[in-house]
């Protein structure tokens, strides 16, 4: 939600429009899947229900495996859409890991206009199996057991429809098709060390020069015993950030990181194949390196101490009340078993108590080479040299306690069988039930053997006819959560995904639950709907060893009894009647044709893409293919899915609701609700909130109880704009390109260098767009609007993002509704997103171009342009959004922080923040239509597209759909800028402090002040680069340590737009390597802490903005420490060492994007922007050479334009916990009376299962 981040920008040079989405859903887990591939929304897949409320969407396969990297390692993430970006809504102590492969169609933040995946569908049906297939080759080698990824879809085209003459094989034969195992990945290289070590290789050449090594050890928190709890994390620190050979690496523009789990423990590096300075290959040197982290660390006291003192450090940072949530999912979900006790970030008490010895021991025990697999992916072209380099590294290692020499048929099946324990009576299994011993006593020459089933981690199964009698939910209350939100969960075994008969299963539950998203849409569309959001998770889990099926529900707590009854009677519903013949259609062919995509990809998926799906595919079990074979093997199997069976396999899935209380019927795992302890209440204030289990009981009774009717049929536009109107177009405004340079008459400005092509509409639209083949068969294309939250007028404060939303939350164009046009993406594989940024208004869409795919975005974006439909009850649904937003800042430590913080030091202004309820009272929709419809003037709009298209059809797209978009001049809608002013000093707002009362102790700190914009202009007005360079060529010696330096850097750089892009980019990098060496290593006072750059494109300023996380004990040390970091950059003068890593970091990442489509967008930019004169196609081919010619001088020259003195820096500490009688709880809101609408806290475990990287 913009408005509302905590993260700083960190973004690339160029790339100033964020791109990522924000999703109210943070419930996560790993992924498996059916094919080694990401493609923006595959993997994992969730069925999600929600409300308008909640944001909106279409199907989508999304990717919502986060991958925590290192303090460096983010700069060319995506920007934030404002300063305060909520990521504190997902856990930031653990790393954000996704739990769930299933199948995933979401509701999302932007409302229609969001990424997703859209799809159309097959024509015939077949009732009787017995038909002819096609299966595709198997290329499976030694010991392969293993599966795909979620990337899968599935579908058939019409050239495979089957008539009667073709149905030549029996039912026999079409069993046998069924049990015949699906091909596995014909790249992958697998084998094994004689100790034991397990390797995998897989060539990849996306990024190009580079590769991802990844050493699993198969140990983690649940390997622990009573007094050893946090022990694995332990080592993980101590042995990563203990090794010299990782330090090494670090200037050579590789990256590394570690986590920990339940059943894991990696240690991974990111390293360029080769270096400029390096005699060869660096992969020998980066193996030496993991194996010295892996198997040969130090526990030198001194280090143990450090990472004693940053672990728990991390432990009070992650001890959010999501993370508390989570655990609470956990503890009952697994109450049979060790998962629920053995949280991997470990206990205090023992953490404080382990020595060195201790450490040294469980080491000993359980990290050795048979009881670990290394993971390399990337550009390696030559697999025995490289099996000759691991063996060279690794086959002394270990030697004194060798594994046996013949390994098991299977080389996997044990790794999968730690996961996967022994089933119940009933169940087949092949696993052994007896406990692998191990002693921390084993003696020295003993051979020692994959620790298969570490303690066996044994599930009750939710089995039908396993009723036991009715269990009472539980209930989990904290004054710090803000609505309702409850649990259901059934819980069976993973079904290994080998066989074109599992491969087909998988496809018929996708296809089944698909269908609720659209269904919850279509019944309530009001202004306040009876829930917040509903989901339903059906999904595999490595960490936890289990499938697990979730549905969860969310709301208002004034609400929650209608949220549950609506919940139960829309499950009820699809278990009852099933999907319709339409919605089987729509979603087979939807899911076939992003298979197909994935496949037209399969040589431009990443390496870390392709790593971690293989690594999550072996945990589970699963047969890895590429994604040629998933497509291939989908659709072998898409033909002969039957309406009937799809119905029957997706509504075993939902028995556990939809028959709840039947003893026929599979019983819950847990059901847990999660409430507010208070609420507010108008005209009485914060009242208890109560609720017993037998109400929930009750609730969920009544929506048994509810009388439900057969879904009905959606009739869905094959366009949006018909030939006949757009001819009709055409002759009233007669379209056509004229000149992009007056001067020079040109009507097409083609750039050899960088293939960017510039246009302009006779409208005043400006146009670029480049022909890129990185990714086959897609493209995307981004509107950028001028203006943004800046231009909101002081008696409309909000007016423009709450406009944003309720243009998102209506969804509707022209005479369709909301839901046609949503399936219309379906069926044309259209992502749209729609949001307001601090400067501008940007919509994005992604498409493929297949099946006029290109054309259906284009015309959707004509839609929006020209016939956008302003709703009242969009408008009611988005206001209530921010009102409840608003409301729950002080229920967050890092928000409310981070929103005193942004007042102080913008002099109260709120388009940096969130809307006060004061303001969003005043809007109505009017006001809200014209804040941002005053925005969309056509000079004042700038169109990009990149994609695998042809210069004709894309120059007809735009003339035929944004060339007959009406014109809009300047003269017809003005903006009003209000100045921005930092505030001037003053004492008592300076330097501030926020306490929130909470049961347990956490703390955290932001310190801010002005820096310039990208293009070098200040906050006070001055043009800094015009002042560099009319400034003498010197560097003259000030008193004390800090030198006044003029214009000393000589070359293109100082007199380059991009001057101050560039060396602030540099000089970030600089200062977290510092901040983190420091306040977290040297002086361990946090677990992390960061340093951003808001650099805006348009607004004339900046600012930095450190972040650090710390104990109440500590932070204030902090807080001093990382000012005098930021502020000795004289008395510590930066060396070269430091400016060359910086510069090949930002290099590295700048190479590893340009083959992204996404990332050409944000380069493209403002090319053709009147309010962003300076970018010209210069920013884009000069980049890799500017960065290259920057000296530490141009550095230092940045840094002086940072205001860090005390007059102009400002800070605020948040501190959580019990008050003690002389502290008094800070109020960061307003105290007038609104509606309480609570704000949605994710639900989830995910958090809770894994620990954060290292650094």
């Amino acid at each position: 939600m913009q408005g509302s981040a905590i993260s700083f920008n960190s973004k690339p040079v160029l790339a100033p429009i964020h791109t990522d989405k924000c999703y109210y859903s943070r419930r996560g887990c790993g992924n498996s899947g059916l094919v080694a591939a990401k493609f923006d929304r595959v993997r994992p897949w969730t069925a999600t229900l929600r409300s308008y409320k909640g944001g909106a969407g279409g199907v989508r396969i999304v990717s919502s495996k986060s991958k925590w990297r290192g303090h460096s390692c983010d700069i060319y993430e995506t920007a934030p859409r404002s300063l305060w970006r909520d990521t504190f809504h997902k856990p930031s102590c653990f790393r954000s890991y996704q739990r769930r492969q299933g199948f995933d169609v979401k509701k999302f933040n932007p409302g229609l206009f969001v990424e997703r995946s859209s799809f159309q569908i097959l024509t015939h049906n077949f009732d009787i199996p017995n038909f002819r297939v096609h299966a595709p080759c198997a290329t499976a080698g030694q010991n392969e057991p293993h599966v795909a990824s979620t990337a899968l879809s599935g579908g058939v085209t019409e050239e495979q429809g089957l008539d009667e003459s073709d149905l030549q094989i029996d039912r026999a034969e079409f069993e046998r098709f069924l049990r015949t195992e699906i091909p596995s990945h014909p790249k992958l290289h697998r084998g094994q060390l004689k100790n034991g070590l397990r390797y995998l290789i897989l060539p990849n050449k996306v990024p190009p020069n580079r590769f991802e090594a990844h050493m699993e050890v198969h140990v983690g928190s649940i390997d622990e015993e009573d007094d050893e709890q946090g022990i694995a994390h332990m080592i993980e620190h101590v042995a990563f950030l203990g090794s010299k050979k990782r330090e090494k690496l670090l200037g050579t523009g590789a990256r590394s990181n570690a986590y920990t789990d339940f059943h894991h423990t990696v240690f991974h590096i990111h390293s360029p194949t080769s270096t400029k300075d390096s005699d060869g290959d660096l992969l020998p040197v980066v193996l030496d390196a993991l194996k010295e982290i892996a198997f040969h660390p130090k526990f030198l006291a001194s280090r143990v101490e450090k990472e004693r003192k940053a672990i728990l450090s991390e432990l009070q940072m992650m001890n959010t009340i999501e993370y508390r949530v989570d655990c609470q999912l956990l503890q009952h979900l697994h109450s049979e078993n060790k998962l629920s006790q053995r949280f991997p970030i470990g206990l205090e008490d023992q953490i404080k108590r382990w020595d060195a010895d201790k450490i040294r021991k469980f080491h000993e025990r359980c990290y050795f080479p048979a009881n670990a697999t290394l993971y390399i992916v990337g550009d390696i072209s030559d697999i025995p040299e490289t099996v000759r380099q691991i063996e060279q590294v690794f086959v002394q290692t270990g030697a004194e306690v060798e594994a046996p020499s013949s390994p098991a048929p299977n080389a996997f099946d044990a790794m999968a069988s730690f996961l996967v324990p022994k089933l119940s009576i009933g169940l087949s299994s092949n696993f052994s039930s007896e406990k692998s011993p191990v002693s921390a006593e084993q003696p020295k020459n003993q051979k020692k053997e994959r620790l298969a089933i570490r303690p066996p981690v044994q599930h009750s199964w939710c089995i039908p006819g396993t009723y036991a009698g009715t269990k009472l939910p539980q209930i989990f209350k904290h004054e710090l959560l803000q609505n309702f939100s409850i649990n259901m969960f059934c819980k069976i075994p993973v079904r290994k995904v080998r066989t074109y008969g599992d491969l087909r299963n998988v496809l018929m539950k996708r296809i089944f639950l698909s269908a609720l998203h659209f269904r919850i849409n279509t019944r309530y569309q009001t202004s306040n709907p009876p829930f917040t959001s509903v989901e339903l998770d059906h999904s595999d889990s490595g960490r936890e060893g289990c499938t697990v099926t979730t549905l969860t529900m969310t709301a208002e707590p004034q609400n929650w009894r209608n949220a549950v009854r609506v919940a139960v009677q829309e499950v009820r519903r699809l278990k009852e009647f099933g999907v319709t013949k339409g919605e089987l259609a729509r979603y087979l062919d939807a899911l076939l044709k992003d298979s197909e995509q994935l496949a037209a990809m399969i040589d431009n998926i990443s390496s870390v893409d392709n790593l971690d799906f293989i690594m999550e595919s072996d945990a589970l079990g699963h047969t890895v293919m590429d994604q040629q074979q998933g497509h291939e093997s989908l659709l072998a199997v898409a033909g002969t899915v039957t309406l009937e069976e799809v119905n029957s396999v997706g509504a075993e899935v939902l028995k556990f609701i939809s028959d709840y209380g039947n003893p026929s019927a599979p019983p819950p795992a847990a059901i847990v609700a999660c409430v507010p302890k208070y609420v507010h209440v108008d005209g009485v204030g914060e009242t208890e909130f109560k609720i017993e289990p037998e109400e929930v009981l009750a609730a969920i009774d009544d929506g048994l109880r509810e009388p439900i009717e057969a879904e009905p049929e959606l009739e869905i536009p094959k366009e949006l704009v018909s030939a006949q109107q757009l001819l009709g177009l055409q002759l009233q405004r007669n379209p056509s390109f004229i000149s992009v340079d007056k001067e020079k008459e040109t009507l097409k400005v083609y750039d050899e260098d960088t293939g960017i092509v510039q246009r302009l509409l006779s409208n005043g639209i400006p146009i670029n767009y480049k022909i890129s083949k990185n990714e086959a068969n897609s493209g995307v294309m981004r509107l950028i609007v001028g203006g943004g939250r800046a231009a909101e007028i002081s008696e409309a404060n909000g007016s423009v993002i709450v406009g944003v939303r309720t243009l998102s939350e209506g969804g509707r164009v022209g005479n369709f509704s909301r839901e046609q046009v949503e399936l219309f993406c379906v069926n044309n594989l259209i992502n749209c997103s729609l949001e307001s940024t601090e400067e501008f208004i940007c919509m994005e869409f992604r498409f493929t171009l297949r099946d006029n795919g290109m054309r259906a975005a284009f015309q959707l974006l004509h839609m929006v342009l020209e016939h956008s439909v302003w709703l009242e009850e969009a408008f009611d649904r988005a206001k209530q959004l921010y009102l409840s937003y608003y409301r729950s800042i002080p229920k967050s430590l890092e928000r409310s922080t981070a929103h005193k913080l942004m007042l102080a030091m913008l002099d109260g202004d709120e388009r940096f923040v969130e809307p006060t309820p004061h303001s969003l009272q005043q809007l109505n929709l009017e006001r809200v239509k014209d804040a941002v419809m005053s925005q969309f003037i056509s000079g004042n709009m700038e169109v990009s597209i990149v994609g695998d298209f042809s210069e004709e059809d894309i120059e007809s797209c735009i003339l035929e759909y944004l060339g007959t978009v009406r014109e809009t001049k300047a003269s017809e809608r003005t903006q009003d800028y209000r100045p921005i002013i930092f505030r001037p000093y003053t004492s008592n707002l300076q330097h501030q402090e926020v306490f929130l009362k909470d049961t347990d102790e956490r703390a955290c700190a932001y310190i801010a002040g002005p820096a310039p914009n990208r293009w070098g202009f200040s906050f006070d007005g001055k043009n800094l680069l015009e002042s560099l360079n009319s400034s003498p060529s010197t560097v003259e010696e000030k008193q004390g340590d800090a030198p006044v330096i003029g214009n000393a850097a000589q070359g293109k750089l100082p007199s380059h737009p991009l001057f101050f892009a560039i060396t602030m980019g540099l000089l970030q990098e600089i200062i977290n390597s510092r901040l983190f060496t420091t306040v977290r290593d040297s002086l361990g006072l946090t677990y992390d802490v960061s340093f951003e750059l808001k650099l805006f494109d348009r607004l004339n300023f900046g600012w930095y903005v450190i972040s650090v996380t710390s104990t109440p004990g500590k932070v204030h040390k902090a807080v001093d420490a990382c000012k005098n970091v930021l502020r000795g950059l004289y008395s510590n003068r930066i060396a070269p060492r430091e400016l060359d890593r910086a510069r090949r970091t930002l290099l590295m990442r700048h190479e590893a994007e340009i083959k992204s489509n996404a990332y050409w967008l944000g380069l493209m930019a403002h090319l053709q922007a009147a309010s962003v004169p300076k970018k010209d196609i210069s920013c884009i081919k000069d980049l890799t050479s500017l960065y290259e010619e920057a000296t530490i001088e141009d550095v230092y020259i940045a840094y002086d334009h940072l205001k860090t003195d005390e007059n102009s820096l400002f800070s605020c500490i948040g501190i959580a916990g019990t008050p003690s009688g002389d502290i008094a709880t800070a109020s960061v809101v307003d105290d007038e009376v609104v509606d309480d609408l609570q704000n949605m806290v994710p639900s989830g475990r995910g958090s809770s299962t894994m620990t954060r990287p290292t650094t």
